[in-house]
């Protein structure tokens, strides 16, 4: 059965916590899904994982569309939601209901997933109204990175924790399914968590959020330039992939591979 937004609802509900994944191509997909992660977030974070960016900024619509696409293919049960990049929806409402259904259509997104609270509302609304799914993303919002100053810790005193609430109920009032807290205090996330309707997913938040995410290869130890603090890997197929190459070179180097005809 395919999830659908529906179902991080009543896992909030039942009290049930949920995963996503990054994923940015038809091959990762496939293993995500095999691993019956439900959800997959095919993040602007491509801009440095896939493309070699040092942030998300250069990211643009071709770039989300075709990997959007690539993901939809290799996990057509996964519930795929797709990063608006920057400038794709803060210039104007027409223009991110545009951009948001490129994703949809040419993507085969299920939904996308915007950064900004309070003052991306009006956004978030008219793009419900237009029939597309949205997620929202407050806290450390990596679009604005520039104007924050760096990727630090968010809602640190009593103004930023007001502002963060503020902007999570923002979000939910304007349709969201969904909203992503993103590098704020444990405890913060379990207030936020606990008042909103919507799921709250986690991401260097803590444990009470209802959902977690995570870079895929950040967990697989894929990718080393940065690590958040707040990773957990699970495996280090980096250094393994490294292994088999030289392994293979070494072979080559040395007449052991390919082997002789008739073995």
């Amino acid at each position: 059965m395919s999830t659908t937004t529906r179902h991080l609802a009543e896992w909030k509900a039942k009290g049930e916590r949920f995963t996503l994944l990054t994923a940015y191509d038809y091959s990762l997909a496939k293993l995500v899904a095999e691993a019956e992660v439900p959800v997959i977030l095919v993040g602007d974070s491509l801009g440095q994982v896939m493309l070699g960016y040092s942030s998300t900024l250069p990211v643009t619509m071709d770039d989300m569309v075709r990997h959007t696409a690539a993901v939809a293919r290799g996990a057509p049960g996964c519930l795929i939601v797709a990063d608006m990049p920057f400038l794709s929806y803060q210039v104007s409402v027409e223009e991110a209901i545009r951009n948001a259904g490129r994703l949809i259509k040419a993507g085969g997104a299920h939904s996308v997933k915007l950064e900004g609270g309070e003052d991306m509302a009006e956004v978030i609304a008219a793009l419900v109204r237009a029939d597309i799914a949205v997620m929202g993303h407050v806290g450390l919002t990596p679009q604005a990175v520039h104007q924050l100053g760096g990727y630090r810790t968010q809602a640190v005193d009593s103004a930023g924790q007001e502002k963060l609430l503020a902007d999570a109920q923002a979000v939910e009032k304007a349709g969201a399914f969904a909203v992503v807290l993103e590098k704020v205090p444990a405890t913060v996330a379990a207030q936020v968590t606990k008042t909103l309707r919507i799921p709250t997913i986690g991401c260097g938040a803590g444990p009470y959020c209802d959902g977690q995410v995570l870079v895929t290869h950040d967990i697989l130890g894929l990718f080393g330039d940065y690590k958040p603090s707040f990773v957990k890997q699970y495996a280090q197929l980096g250094k393994a992939a490294v292994d088999a190459m030289a392994a293979f070179r070494q072979e080559v180097k040395n007449g052991v591979f390919p082997e002789k005809e008739g073995k």
